[in-house]
């Protein structure tokens, strides 16, 4: 199975650095399983949009899109699970 790239949203990756310390590595951990299998268990499509899915890391939520055709993740957010939704297009 072909490993898929993953690009970053410049404010997905200020949105990271946000984050408690002791959270950092988990969602890191996670980001770097979805290179290999995009939708792991867990995983949940976002309503409404096309190739938009979401995964939990405790309170936590990452939002991201597949594109299966280019072998491309590309992470939209990362942010608490209040917060996440807001304003998602």
């Amino acid at each position: 199975m072909a490993l898929y790239d993953i690009e970053w949203k410049r404010s997905a990756r200020k949105e990271l650095k946000k984050l408690p310390r002791e959270t950092i590595p988990k969602v890191m951990t996670a980001i770097g399983g979805l290179a290999e299998y995009p939708h792991p268990i867990g995983s949940r499509k976002i309503i409404g949009s096309e190739h938009a899915c979401r995964i939990r890391i405790g309170d936590y939520r990452i939002v991201y899109s597949v594109e299966s055709g280019r072998l491309v993740i590309e992470i939209i957010r990362v942010r608490h699970r209040k917060d996440v939704y807001r304003n998602l297009t």
